[in-house]
């Protein structure tokens, strides 16, 4: 049986593996002649919720279900006012996360996608640096085992 701290530490991984994803997928689709910038641009912004909620989740810190990265970087003040300011310009891609996703008036570009890109990979550049030293102690072992 896991203890606490290994469910946490295993919760925190599937969060940041899933997150990882969705930066791979967003280069890949840049990079690639798809010219689906909606597209890019959401995976950005599942990526930079998801680095975001397991930051959340390494400091026990309850989050709603949601796609708004300004509700969930108001949380993250509960963990750290730094990282919360720093993560700021990431707001720009919660539209990206519903509002784009259905048929309607939006044109995206080209830069609009690498912008939303841009945006995604700080946000993982700001997460993983303040998870370096938690993701660096391994998993935790069990007492018992």
């Amino acid at each position: 049986m896991r203890s606490p701290e290994q469910v946490r530490w295993d919760f925190v991984q599937q969060w940041l593996d899933k997150a990882e994803n969705d930066l791979r997928a967003t280069e890949i689709l840049l990079k690639s002649d798809l010219k689906s910038f909606e597209t890019i641009a959401f995976h950005a912004q599942q990526s930079a919720e998801k680095f975001i909620k397991a930051l959340l989740v390494r400091h026990q810190v309850e989050f709603p279900k949601t796609h708004d990265i300004s509700k969930l970087r108001n949380l993250v003040l509960k963990i750290d006012q730094s990282i919360s300011l720093k993560l700021e310009p990431a707001d720009a891609l919660t539209p990206y996360g519903v509002e784009f996703r259905y048929p309607g008036d939006f044109d995206l570009n080209h830069q609009h996608a690498t912008k939303a890109f841009q945006l995604a990979k700080r946000v993982k550049r700001l997460i993983m640096n303040h998870l370096k030293s938690y993701l660096a102690q391994g998993r935790p072992i069990d007492p018992e085992e």
